[in-house]
């Protein structure tokens, strides 16, 4: 069968290609989680990880994250063996173009999203009194501890926002309230997006309420939700992580 552009940009987005993309990004995170000295990695793990987490261990106990970690791992594997069944093998070439894909993505990402953000804040500024700068966080990370945050938001961030919230709430609103495909895919991008950016400013290691920073991550809640629609899940985790380990070594 010839590798046409057609059945690259559709099969890319089914389970066998999306989730076996993604699953190294997972077994990286908890490894450098794990090889993390525990003073260096206490607290610091992605937000989104210890929600997801907490919210099983606080229904289970330590069970809860063998629940937790069967549902994640052994329901993708699941998903992904029945698409081989029905679909066929997974092609190696269309995994190097979808690498190839999201590098060009992550790469590309700040200047777009940045762009975005100045055209909105010559309107949003007229009624602020102040833009704030972005702040940093209040403690100094090693570098390996600023790589684990990065592909932590990129597997976990996309699985709670993109997902779970996104692709719950365009379902809700389909099965609920009977709205077209595309309304419920519109309001779902826009919530899932100022959802995905007040998340940023909560906890301990939340940062400090900006009109800048919170613009510009909801542009890119926007960014990420229109390609996880468009892309599926694995490019936009490794998308979202990959741009976030370019900030962390920049």
């Amino acid at each position: 069968m010839s590798l046409t552009r057609s059945s690259y940009w559709t099969e890319t987005r089914e389970p066998r290609y999306s989730l076996s993309f993604a699953f190294p990004l997972l077994i990286l995170y908890e490894a450098l989680a794990f090889l993390l000295s525990d003073a260096e990695a206490a607290g610091v793990r992605n937000g989104a990880d210890v929600l997801l987490k907490s919210l099983f261990v606080g229904l289970g106990g330590r069970d809860g994250l063998t629940v937790f970690g069967l549902l994640l791992v052994g329901g993708g594997a699941s998903l992904v063996g029945r698409d081989i069944r029905r679909r066929g093998g997974i092609r190696p070439r269309y995994l190097a173009l979808m690498a190839g894909e999201t590098v060009a993505y992550a790469l590309a990402f700040g200047f777009v999203a940045s762009a975005l953000t100045v055209l909105l804040l010559p309107t949003l500024v007229l009624v602020a009194t102040a833009v704030e700068g972005i702040p940093r966080l209040a403690v100094e990370l090693s570098l390996p501890a600023q790589l684990m945050i990065s592909l932590g938001a990129g597997i976990y961030e996309e699985l709670l926002f993109r997902v779970l919230l996104v692709s719950g709430l365009a379902l809700l609103a389909t099965r609920l309230f009977r709205w077209t495909r595309l309304t419920a895919d519109l309001l779902a991008i826009v919530l899932g997006a100022l959802v995905f950016s007040a998340f940023h400013y909560i906890g301990p290691y939340g940062e400090s309420l900006a009109l800048t920073s919170f613009t510009f991550r909801t542009v890119a809640g926007l960014l990420f939700s229109g390609l996880y629609l468009s892309r599926g899940f694995g490019i936009t985790a490794w998308t979202h992580a990959l741009y976030d380990v370019i900030l962390a070594i920049r």
